[in-house]
């Protein structure tokens, strides 16, 4: 139910409650008319504000032509805390799933998530009931399931993060400040391997805004995450991107959901980590365009190259050293450009 809206030039602020009661703060900017609907869907203890460098550049690219929307997941950022139990995969997807009725989505629309937002997006496919068929679907740094199994996820198999959910919810605050401080301790180093400024703010932000029963309450469900039988339904234009150096989320994930998607097409970025969307936005910005099925794909602007046919993919040394030079977005553009 949208309950509260604030009107601007270019973008609106919306209160959608749902049905069991959580304010969502949704972002929504340019026409609701627009032929093209992008929904972003951010990642664990993260904000709508790590879409940032997308959003600007979709803004820039398609101006009045595209819609889109951001927003923050319950117990992150400016959307309301829940009851711990229904900090689960499935109940995001009930909440994108109400978001895209209650603001009244049309049109062609392309999913966009990280992380535990890529989860989000297939667990809404997964669901019989959806709203609105995406047209497009973007999957950063995500998987299927099998977390507990690979890379750093496999924590989320141990006792004491089975635990931990049930410590939190019945804890006194002191307990609850002292296990932030442990998380936020260990996550801090983590944050000394970033690359740039601003992938280490968008990491410092995160750790400083969400409660920590919001950040524990999700480890079951992250732990539980298994959507492998829906891949075989999606129907949507499909891109996975996923990063060679990645701790949480390794780039065999990316390989099992690109096996999976009937057409997708897999992009790994070798020097990449875990921020996709910090680490490579040329990436992700061409992604979505392509994704998107438009013609403004490739140089970055509204009179972008087109389709080149027969052009190969480029290999992923090229690839990773566009990443780090001013040539990144027209090699980019060339690797993708490949599949339209």
């Amino acid at each position: 139910m949208l309950i509260e809206k604030r009107a601007e030039v270019r973008s609106r602020v919306l209160r959608v409650m749902t049905d069991d009661g959580v304010l969502l703060a949704v972002h929504d900017r340019g026409p609701q008319t627009a032929p093209r609907t992008v929904v972003f869907l951010h990642g664990f203890c993260l904000t709508h504000a790590s879409w940032a460098d997308q959003i600007a550049s979709l803004s820039g690219r398609y101006r009045s032509s595209v819609r889109v929307i951001s927003y923050d997941h319950r117990g992150h950022g400016r959307s309301g805390a829940a009851p711990t139990s229904t900090y689960r995969i499935e109940r995001l997807a009930e909440d994108l799933s109400q978001i895209l009725a209650a603001a009244r989505v049309r049109g062609q629309v392309t999913l966009v998530g990280h992380s535990m937002g890529g989860m989000t997006a297939l667990a809404y496919m997964g669901r019989r009931d959806r709203p609105v068929e995406p047209h497009g679907l973007v999957l950063v740094a995500t998987a299927a399931g099998k977390l507990g199994e690979r890379g750093l996820g496999r924590l989320l198999a141990t006792p004491l993060a089975a635990a931990l959910p049930g410590l939190v919810e019945h804890a006194p605050d002191r307990v609850v400040r002292a296990l932030a401080g442990l998380v936020c301790a260990t996550l801090e180093r983590w944050r000394g391997r970033a690359h740039s400024t601003r992938l280490a703010a968008v990491v410092v932000t995160a750790l400083t805004t969400t409660p920590v029963r919001t950040a524990v309450g999700f480890l079951p469900s992250l732990r539980a995450h298994d959507q492998y039988a829906a891949l075989a339904g999606i129907q949507a234009r499909t891109i996975v991107v996923s990063g060679g150096m990645d701790p949480l989320v390794p780039p065999v994930h990316g390989r099992d959901l690109a096996a999976g998607i009937r057409g997708a097409r897999h992009v790994h970025v070798p020097r990449a980590g875990h921020m996709l969307p910090q680490e490579a936005p040329y990436v992700l910005n061409d992604a979505i365009c392509r994704a998107m099925a438009t013609e403004h794909c490739g140089e970055g602007s509204d009179e972008g190259q087109g389709p080149a046919a027969g052009r190969q993919a480029v290999p992923a040394r090229r690839l990773a050293t566009a990443i780090e030079s001013s040539r990144a977005k027209s090699v980019i553009g060339e690797g993708l450009s490949a599949w339209r």
